[in-house]
């Protein structure tokens, strides 16, 4: 069962649980005071605040891992943020790139009743508007078999199964370009030293677009 805990504990508690997310690396107190905008010091306090109270396992100067209490906890709140996103886009027409604001506010103030209409409002959605997974209530996760497009060959295709949404100017480019959730792509030239490539978009109007390595970096296909 997911632990009450204050706000800037469940955003730590989130912020550790979506580095991990899409990736096998645990997370550093140095990469989370970056992705939180914090300073290293005052990381380093609640992370041991964090793992008194049992929400986190850490050693000085290693990584930082969730405990089964903490992945909990994480996966609730990410619940609210994502279903919050996710009512928002579908029947508030807020666009993809300006939802995550919104929800980091409201995610605190939803009641779990409230929650629990959204959801079935919603039709029990299993993904948010940027194609990252939305826990059930019983804590179960469905994250699709999604690979970095970067990690394509040139001539390989995929579906867009997911979009990071830490850039809204990278979310209005991509949609600008016709790129969004279950849009094909296929791979017209590899990253380069920079970690730009190229790609051609298909469907009805196929066109080739070159993406900066931010914006190839955000997307995440599930191979043809």
């Amino acid at each position: 069962m997911a632990q009450s805990v204050p706000s800037v504990s469940e955003d730590y508690l989130k912020a550790i649980y979506a580095h991990t997310e899409w990736q096998d690396r645990p997370i550093t107190s140095g990469a989370l005071a970056a992705r939180l905008g914090l300073a290293a010091s005052s990381v380093t306090e609640m992370v041991k605040k964090l793992a008194a109270a049992g929400l986190v396992e850490h050693e000085p100067y290693g990584a930082i891992e969730l405990s089964a209490a903490g992945r909990a906890t994480a996966l609730a709140i990410i619940r609210r943020h994502r279903l919050v996103e996710t009512w928002l886009v579908t029947e508030l027409g807020y666009r993809w790139d300006e939802v995550h604001d919104e929800a980091e506010v409201l995610e605190h103030a939803v009641s779990d009743r409230l929650l629990d209409a959204l959801d079935e409002r919603l039709g029990r959605p299993v993904r948010d508007p940027h194609g990252d997974p939305i826990p059930t209530a019983d804590g179960r996760v469905h994250r699709p078999a999604a690979v970095l497009l970067a990690e394509l060959a040139r001539g390989g295709t995929g579906v867009v199964a997911r979009v990071d949404d830490r850039d809204p100017l990278v979310l209005r480019h991509l949609v600008a370009e016709g790129i969004g959730l279950d849009v094909e792509l296929a791979v017209a030239a590899v990253p380069d030293a920079s970690g730009a490539m190229r790609v051609r978009v298909l469907g009805a109007s196929p066109h080739d677009l070159d993406l900066a390595a931010s914006a190839a970096s955000a997307i995440r296909v599930v191979p043809r």
